[in-house]
């Protein structure tokens, strides 16, 4: 691949993520809700109770990240945590009946932010971009913890 095309791809894919992250903030901002909340919302909503530290996994965020999360749903009344049974240390997040109507609001606003997203592709690009984006999803993540390519030219 050229720069050119190199620099269109990634550049294309910043500023889609970028957006894409603002939008959702202007979305979530009426439910009281800030960016990566609303995911865990979903998470708990598809998963049911979980230990932080599951959350974390599935959400593929730092641990301190999932505590702040939810400390402040916690205090919205959204979630209760409780020490787990057999790890007094870990903490089990399950959704209060609020957190569960809230999820369901964040549902009805995540169609509408992916139909807004996706507005004007034909049905088949729209059905085929769930997996070509978790391929690169998977691309960078396999590639993390690689070096990046040496310069030539040094």
């Amino acid at each position: 691949m050229d720069f050119e095309q190199a620099d269109a791809l990634n550049q294309a894919i910043r500023l889609l993520s970028l957006r894409h992250r603002a939008r959702a903030a202007t979305l979530l901002a009426p439910l009281g809700l800030h960016p990566g909340q609303e995911a865990l919302l979903l998470e708990l909503a598809r998963t049911g109770p979980a230990i932080q530290s599951q959350l974390s996994e599935a959400l593929g965020c730092e641990p301190p990240s999932v505590t702040l999360m939810t400390r402040k749903l916690e205090a919205g009344g959204y979630i209760r945590r409780e020490p787990a049974p057999s790890d007094r240390r870990a903490s089990i997040v399950e959704l209060t009946d609020s957190g569960k109507a809230l999820a369901d609001q964040v549902k009805r606003l995540w169609c509408a932010l992916a139909e807004e997203t996706v507005a004007g592709l034909p049905a088949e690009t729209v059905a085929e971009l769930p997996g070509i984006l978790r391929t690169l999803t998977g691309n960078v993540d396999s590639r993390r913890s690689r070096r990046p390519p040496e310069d030539d030219a040094v």
